[in-house]
């Protein structure tokens, strides 16, 4: 029999009240805690901060608080990557962000998933797919990435937009449902 943790980690239906998740989520709740209260005067404890709440954080990589997840342990950010104020990363699945990446105010990345049906909803079943961005890709504010998306390397996604299904690389994606509208060189 897989444990609850196994199967979240699988990609599986899982209920999130089981006592080893939730000592991981409380665990990230401290961690950005510390992150969010960090004096702005003190780079080096932000930093440290940042490091023990997240998986990854590339060199030169800035966060400004606050910032909020739900593991942070499965956030991996490459080098040289900004992320403005009010990101929201739910990295139930894995996010995987890549080198120079620009990510404006208030954007929501989201790797939780639901059941449709009511009744495995109203029992707490959920899952997660993994959320991937491209090197150089640059979202605007208030974006949100929904489960399982990739966003190609050098792509603009226009503020306020809702990616719901993978954008390639090297274009502008505008709206809700994001769609490319044009390609950059």
């Amino acid at each position: 029999m897989t444990s609850m943790k196994e199967r979240l980690l699988a990609g599986d239906l899982y209920q999130a009240d089981d006592p080893e998740i939730v000592a991981e989520l409380a665990r990230a709740v401290r961690l950005m805690e510390r992150f969010n209260t960090s004096p702005a005067d003190d780079p080096a404890a932000r930093l440290a901060a940042l490091r023990d709440l997240l998986g990854e954080v590339g060199a030169e990589t800035e966060i400004r608080p606050p910032f909020y997840c739900d593991y942070g342990s499965r956030t991996r950010i490459g080098p040289r990557c900004f992320v403005n104020f009010n990101a929201v990363f739910l990295d139930v699945a894995p996010i995987t962000i890549g080198a120079d990446v620009q990510i404006g105010p208030n954007v929501q990345l989201l790797t939780p998933t639901h059941p449709v049906e009511p009744e495995p909803r109203r029992a707490k079943w959920e899952s997660a797919r993994p959320i991937t961005i491209g090197d150089n890709v640059w979202l605007g504010g208030g974006v949100i990435v929904l489960a399982g998306i990739d966003v190609g390397a050098n792509t603009v996604v226009g503020a306020g937009a809702v990616v719901t299904r993978d954008l390639p690389p090297n274009v502008v994606a505008l709206g809700n449902p994001a769609r490319a509208v044009r390609s950059v060189e």
